[in-house]
């Protein structure tokens, strides 16, 4: 006599067998369990800073020439929503990294609530910038040209999420399977003119003039222009920084470059405007120890910035400042990528920062 099996241990059966034989499943979706509704007060989005470029001449109706015509370009873009009941007093305000959008932040590339919703889900508003010429800030007044490039490789190798391209480390948090590498390579975006921290800084602190008071995160290239803006700006309360590329020191304290490497001289009084709220480095595995150079260069650069980053912080608490390296591996947490918020612990990973928030009083209720 055979046993009726219920519907739904049918389909986490089917899953099983799906996922045995092919690895991932065929289209990403999403992965969020038996989580309750989020439920959120309002959500919007909006445009901060920017320039307009104005063509010299007088408009002609009858004529599409830009003669006499304007191009609103080089501002940040920014989406939020925030939580229903009594959130926290401080937004999150999440900034990607290079080569990369808000996307980054959202739902991961195998479908699982990215740090946008857990935060929300922990009362904090949450603010998602696309920086100056990217993403959905894309329109510049300075053009150039985009050329298509192969690079997934060299990148794959980079964000250490392996060496050999689509073999993962053992044990990474990477989500495994062809269809996550293949919306992880999707949400790459170029820069639309030319990076200019000239252009993204007033842009971002334009937005932060909008915000108010709040909490930044930064990833990789968006490291250096958020001290940038963390100095210029101060409605930033904290900044939690995951494997900047770029650090900055006071004049006279700028150390020798390494392999390429350099920190990038500010003033002193501007230094100091770093060592008044408390700062986070993170950085996850696969990267070299100080003493062993590594053979390949992706990966090498990462052994040298973790240098300057920890050369970075001692000089802000040298100076009565308040600033921590984590380095995952110390923790006991191996196999996250250059991506840690949106591994496969990437819960994991978002406690580490509420801890931090909580420590510094930075979770305060309205």
């Amino acid at each position: 006599m055979s046993t009726a099996i219920p519907i739904s241990k049918t389909r986490k059966l089917l899953l099983a067998i799906l996922v045995t034989c092919l690895g991932a499943p065929a289209v990403a979706a999403p992965q969020n369990g038996n989580l309750p509704p989020l439920v959120i007060k309002s959500q919007g989005s909006f445009f901060a800073g920017g320039a307009v470029l104005t063509q010299p001449g007088t408009f002609d109706p009858t004529s599409s020439a830009p003669v006499g015509q304007t191009l609103y370009g080089d501002h940040t873009y920014v989406q939020y929503q925030i939580p229903n009941g009594n959130p926290r007093k401080y937004p999150l305000v999440m900034w990607h990294g290079g080569g990369q959008s808000g996307k980054s932040w959202e739902s991961t590339v195998d479908g699982r609530e990215g740090y946008q919703s857990i935060f929300l889900r922990r009362d904090f508003p949450v603010y998602i910038i696309d920086q100056p010429r990217r993403g959905r800030a894309g329109n510049t007044t300075v053009g150039q040209n985009l050329i298509p490039t192969p690079s997934d490789e060299s990148l794959f190798v980079a964000w250490r999420l392996g060496l050999y391209p689509p073999t993962l480390y053992p044990g990474s948090q990477f989500p495994p399977g062809a269809d996550a590498l293949n919306q992880f390579y999707r949400q790459m975006t170029p820069d639309t003119g030319p990076g200019n921290n000239a252009v993204v800084v007033p842009g971002v602190v334009a937005a932060f003039e909008k915000i108010g008071p709040s909490v930044l995160l930064t990833h990789s290239a968006s490291g250096l222009p958020g001290w940038l803006t963390g100095i210029a700006s101060p409605n930033v309360k904290g900044i939690y920084a995951y494997e900047p590329t770029g650090y900055v020191f006071p004049t006279g304290s700028v150390p020798p470059p390494m392999g390429g490497i350099a920190g990038t001289e500010v003033s002193m009084s501007d230094f100091l405007k770093l060592t008044k709220i408390p700062i986070v480095i993170e950085y996850s595995d696969h990267i070299p120890a100080a003493d062993q150079p590594s053979p390949y260069p992706r990966v090498e650069n990462w052994r040298l910035r973790m240098i300057l980053g920890r050369q970075m912080a001692k000089l802000i608490n040298d100076n009565g400042g308040d600033a921590t390296i984590v380095h995952l591996p110390e923790l006991g947490i191996y196999g996250n990528t250059h991506f840690s918020f949106a591994d496969l612990n990437n819960i994991q990973i978002a406690d580490l920062l509420s801890q931090w928030l909580k420590e510094k009083g930075l979770d305060a209720r309205n």
